[in-house]
């Protein structure tokens, strides 16, 4: 079948070419749009359902705003593909999260279009709070506009937003794009009008007078305000944000695409905070997404003909369903056992495990805090909380992980996912840090997983220690080791040595233990995998540089503060003047890209490891070095 083709988006090279289109050729851009994802999405991969589900929000945000200028930003980004294209970005679109094409979110970096970098939900509101007060400070006339979802909305930090912009009166439109129909699912003709004659020049007009004139006579004003806000109330679910001082409008159909505009452009002229509530379909035109929305949330490559393929077991299951198949059989073991998610149920491997104990199971919306001092709550009460959480999301909790569970020393169990390097989705989702900001935390218990049989053993030895506890892993597939169906808890603080060898020893912290095993092969060089990166295995350290010239660790985790650093504290303070040589992540972000490419980027694949190891060794050589040499951080740059 021949590829499509799209004559009027090939027309389109920036919004200001879509703002001279009549009212039929936007509706046709749409239909080109919808179809352009839906073919670009198939060969790259990609968030394809919620992209699909704002195409006719996108056309007109940028027709009725004077973009750039006037500023556009997106909540978490998932929906940001049509934006991308109608904004320069089309033809790059072939490469989108791949090494030096498009990110899958906003980027300042990428395009002035992009008036904020996003990645993380429910910062939206505040970045364009931000960004209107500069204006009003300034004196400059722009139209500020946050498109949030309503999962978003389930984050306190929106709310936060919500209440400083209604306290300040900023001028801020915010577009709560509705696609679970969790709000409210009262669209229709009725509602339509309402709106529009709500957000228009005669309601306002009459509105403001009234204020005014009733504002000299308190007891009518109150009662006009009361009357205000009881009517707007039985036709529409504003009252919230009413309250917050917002001016609620909505909702309306968010692919009605001349309502839309209209609606746009009569609150474009108003001042002061504005809520537009719409309600959207995610996968909107391509039926498969719209049936199954969450399989099409984040897609692989795929034949938009047919669809995604029919899931199949996979020979080896991933880290996640590792994590899943122990949560199960450990809850069928103790019935202490509570799981937490901030909203990743299928994203963290607990979707059996909420349907086989559903009383058992909490998903507390995009709420990272809040899922951290709620299982600490459990805890005080006898449970044994177990809160699977992406690396990157748990940095959003950190002071109630310091505050409300380790200063308590009470047992919940992180589980860690996408630690380490995740590929195409970048620096926004990499979970580069966790190591370094969780050793430093007293009483917690931090493990490291080489393969997906360690990881079960470790996640159950994790949840028999009496405090906080922490098991980090990658995202996708080991290494293909076998799993045992018994469960057995390993020593606190032991690593193990997995090959013999001279010289050189590797210290080697999860993950990357494959990758440094094959480096060591050419150096005929020790390896130990380490296990706990606190307690630390000081004992297996003190032998190693012993027995060795240089000690290199190993771990996907940023250098700074990391694995290798606490090796480094322990012989400082032990005195041994071994050299050392650190190998992780380097110390900046790495972009999008697929996951082996960015290990090689940072010197982490077999290669990297030996060129790194060989180059030092012929450092040391050349100078006749004899082994007091000063700890040195080494890692591409």
């Amino acid at each position: 079948m021949s590829d499509p083709v799209f004559p009027l988006l090939e027309r389109i090279h920036s919004p200001a070419d879509l703002r001279s289109l009549n009212p039929g050729e936007l509706s046709a851009v749409t239909a080109e749009l919808r179809s352009f994802l839906i073919h670009s999405v198939a060969r790259t991969g990609g968030h394809l359902a919620a992209n699909l589900g704002t195409v006719e929000l996108t056309v007109a945000l940028h027709h009725v705003f004077n973009t750039p200028y006037d500023r556009l930003v997106w909540d978490v980004g998932h929906q940001s593909y049509a934006h991308k294209i109608l904004t320069g970005r089309r033809e790059a679109m072939a490469r989108l999260r791949q090494k030096d094409g498009p990110a899958g979110f906003p980027r300042r970096s990428e395009s002035e279009y992009d008036s904020f970098g996003v990645g993380h939900s429910s910062t939206s509101v505040s970045a364009a709070l931000g960004m209107a007060l500069a204006a009003r400070n300034k004196d400059e006339q722009r139209q500020v506009v946050a498109v949030i979802g309503d999962g978003a909305m389930t984050a306190g930090m929106a709310f936060e937003a919500l209440n400083h912009a209604g306290d300040l009166k900023a001028d801020l439109l915010v577009i709560l794009n509705d696609n679970d129909m969790s709000i409210s699912p009262n669209v229709g003709a009725m509602n339509k009008y309402l709106t529009r004659i709500l957000s228009g020049p005669t309601y306002t007009t009459v509105r403001e007078g009234g204020k005014r004139i009733l504002s000299a006579m308190p007891p009518m004003w109150e009662f006009a305000r009361r009357a205000e806000e009881h009517v707007k109330g039985m036709i529409a679910p504003g009252t919230l944000f009413e309250e917050m001082g917002f001016n609620y409008f909505g909702p309306i159909d968010g692919h009605d695409l001349p309502g839309l505009v209209k609606t746009l452009r009569n609150l474009r002229a108003l001042e002061g905070p504005r809520l537009l509530h719409i309600v959207t379909r995610k996968g909107k035109g391509y039926a498969p997404a719209e049936e199954d929305p969450c399989r099409y949330h984040g897609v692989s490559r795929f034949d938009p003909e047919v669809g995604l393929p029919p899931a199949t077991a996979p020979a080896a299951p991933t880290y996640t369903e590792v994590f899943g198949q122990w949560l199960c059989d450990m809850a069928e073991r103790d019935e202490r056992l509570v799981g937490i998610t901030p909203a990743m149920s299928e994203g963290s491997g607990l979707v059996e495990f909420a349907k086989r104990f559903p009383h058992r199971y909490f998903d507390v919306g995009i709420a990272e805090q809040h899922a951290l001092t709620l299982a600490a709550g459990m805890a005080c009460e006898g449970l044994k909380p177990v809160v699977a959480i992406y690396s990157t999301f748990l940095q959003r909790a950190y002071d109630q992980l310091i505050h409300d569970v380790a200063i308590q020393d009470l047992p919940v169990l992180f589980a860690i996912d996408r630690a380490g390097l995740v590929g195409p989705d970048g620096p926004t989702h990499a979970g580069s840090f966790d190591l370094s900001y969780l050793r430093c935390i007293p009483n917690l218990v931090l493990m490291t997983p080489a393969d997906e049989n360690e990881c079960r053993q470790m996640l159950y030895t994790g949840f028999l220690v009496d405090g906080p506890t922490a098991v980090r892993y990658p995202r996708g597939r080991g290494p293909g080791r076998a799993i045992d169906d018994e469960l057995r808890a390993l020593p606190l603080g032991r690593g193990e040595v997995v090959r013999q060898g001279a010289r050189v020893a590797l210290l080697v912290f999860g993950s990357p233990l494959k990758n440094a095993i094959d480096a060591a092969a050419t150096l005929d060089a020790t390896v130990a995998n380490m296990r706990f990166v606190k307690p630390l295995d000081e004992s297996l350290i003190r032998d190693l540089a012993l027995r060795h010239d240089l000690i290199v660790t190993v771990e996907e985790n940023a250098i700074a503060g990391g694995a290798g650093s606490a090796v480094n504290e322990y012989l400082s303070r032990a005195d041994f003047g071994i050299p050392t040589l650190n190998l992780g992540l380097p110390d900046r972000f790495q972009e999008h890209a697929s996951r082996e490419e960015l290990l090689a980027d940072a010197g982490l694949d077999a290669a990297g490891i030996l060129a790194a190891i060989e180059a030092r060794l012929a450092q040391r050589d050349c100078t006749g070095t004899s082994g007091r040499l000063i700890s040195e951080h080494s890692t591409k740059k």
